[in-house]
C-alpha cells in the first residue's frame, strides 16, 4: 500500500493528533479534521507550528491534532497574550490558536481586541456554538437574540459578533464558516494559514449536547438552512500553478496570499468586495436582521504591517538571539539611559 505524502514528504498521520473526548457529532471535532488536512495540504512542518488554546470545549482540541507541534493551553481567556509572548520569541513559528466564544467574547474579548489591533501573526480558530458546553449550556454572550437551546429561557440579550468587531478594528482577515461546509471552510483554513498577519477564522460549530434542537439559530439544521454563502472557494498553493486550476462558470476574482499562494474566489450570492469594510460589515448586519449567518471571506487587507514588522524586530527569532547581543554593554546601557533621562 502506497502512502501519499505532501509537498514536504510527510504523511497525513504527522499531523494528526490524540483521540477526541468530545461529544461525539461535536462540530468541533470537524473543525479538527480541517485543521490536520490544511496544515498538512499547505505543506507545514509540525514541528515548526504552535498550537494555542484557553479553556473550553474548544480549547481541549489541540490535543486531537497537529500531535508533534508545540502547544500551550493556557488560563481562562489570556491565550491572546500569551500568544503575543511567544510569536515575538519565535516569530518563524506558524501560530495556530482554538478558542471558544465564551472564551474570546467574555472573559478574554480585551485580550482578544488587542490582538487584533496589534496585527500578530496567527490563526484565530473561532470554534463558535452559543453557549458553554463544559458549564451545562448556559448561553454565551455570542447567543443569537432569539434563539433558545434545549433547556431554559429564550435568549434575550443582543449578543456581541466577534467578525464585526474584528472589522472594526482593522483585521486584516476575517472569514466566518460552518463545521458542516467542510469545502469552504478548508479553503478558508488553509487561506488563513498563508496569510500574514492576524487571520480570524469564526466558524459556527453546533453543541450536539445543549443547543442541535430546532429552535436554536445554531443548530445544524438552522445553520444548513440559513447560510448565505458570499462565495464559492478554490485555494490554489504556490506550488500548483493557476493554469491547471478548473475555473467554475461565472465571475470571480483572485487574492495572492503573502506566501505566494491564491484563493479563488467566484461570486454565487452577492457581489461581495472582500477589500471594504463598510461592506462586509453591511453583510453582516444583514444577515442579523434576516436571523441568517453569512459565512465566507469577509474582509481582507494584506497592507498592513505585523505586529513583528511594527516593532523593527530582527529576522532571526528573539528566542535564537545570542546573550552579546541581546543584552547591552555597560556603555550603551549608560546612553540608553541618559536619554530616558532627557540628558543625551
Amino acid at each position: 500500500m502506497t502512502i501519499k505524502l505532501n509537498v514536504i514528504d510527510l504523511p497525513k498521520e504527522d499531523y494528526a493528533g490524540g483521540k477526541s473526548t468530545l461529544c461525539p457529532g461535536c462540530g468541533h471535532d470537524q473543525i479538527s479534521s480541517v485543521i490536520i488536512n490544511s496544515a498538512w495540504e499547505n505543506g507545514l512542518q509540525p514541528e515548526k507550528i504552535a498550537k494555542m488554546s484557553g479553556i473550553g470545549c474548544s480549547s481541549k482540541t489541540p490535543a486531537y491534532f497537529l500531535g508533534k507541534s508545540h502547544g500551550f493551553n493556557t488560563v481562562h481567556g489570556r491565550m491572546p497574550s500569551v500568544t503575543t509572548g511567544a510569536a515575538m520569541g519565535n516569530r518563524d513559528l506558524t501560530f495556530i490558536a482554538v478558542s471558544g466564544d465564551g472564551d474570546s467574547a467574555s472573559i478574554g474579548i480585551g485580550q482578544f481586541i488587542h490582538a487584533v489591533r496589534r496585527n500578530l501573526d496567527m490563526v484565530y480558530v473561532l470554534e463558535n456554538n452559543g453557549v458553554y458546553g463544559l458549564t451545562k449550556g448556559q448561553y454565551s454572550a455570542t447567543a443569537v437574540k432569539g434563539s433558545k437551546k434545549k433547556k431554559g429561557a429564550i435568549n434575550q440579550h443582543q449578543p456581541i459578533d466577534l467578525c464585526k468587531l474584528a472589522v472594526n478594528l482593522g483585521c486584516t482577515f476575517v472569514a466566518r464558516s460552518f463545521s458542516g461546509s467542510k469545502k469552504q471552510l478548508t479553503a478558508l483554513m488553509k487561506a488563513a494559514m498563508s496569510h500574514k498577519g492576524f487571520a480570524l477564522v469564526d466558524v459556527i460549530s453546533p453543541c450536539v449536547t445543549f443547543n442541535n434542537n430546532d429552535e436554536s439559530l445554531r443548530s445544524y439544521t438552522y445553520v444548513k438552512d440559513n447560510d448565505v454563502e458570499l462565495h464559492a472557494y478554490d485555494y490554489i498553493p504556490t506550488y500548483s500553478p493557476i493554469e491547471g486550476v478548473e475555473v467554475p462558470e461565472g465571475e470571480f476574482h483572485d487574492i495572492t496570499l503573502f506566501d505566494g499562494s491564491t484563493l479563488r474566489l467566484e461570486t454565487i450570492g452577492s457581489d461581495h468586495d472582500p477589500t471594504d469594510a463598510v461592506a462586509a460589515l453591511g453583510a453582516l448586519h444583514k444577515a442579523e436582521l434576516e436571523n441568517k449567518h453569512v459565512t465566507g471571506l469577509l474582509y481582507f487587507d494584506p497592507t498592513k504591517a505585523t505586529a513583528a514588522e511594527d516593532q523593527c524586530l530582527v529576522e532571526t527569532p528573539l528566542s535564537e538571539v545570542d546573550d552579546e547581543v541581546m543584552r547591552p554593554n555597560s556603555a550603551s546601557l549608560d546612553t540608553l539611559n541618559a536619554r530616558f533621562r532627557g540628558k543625551a
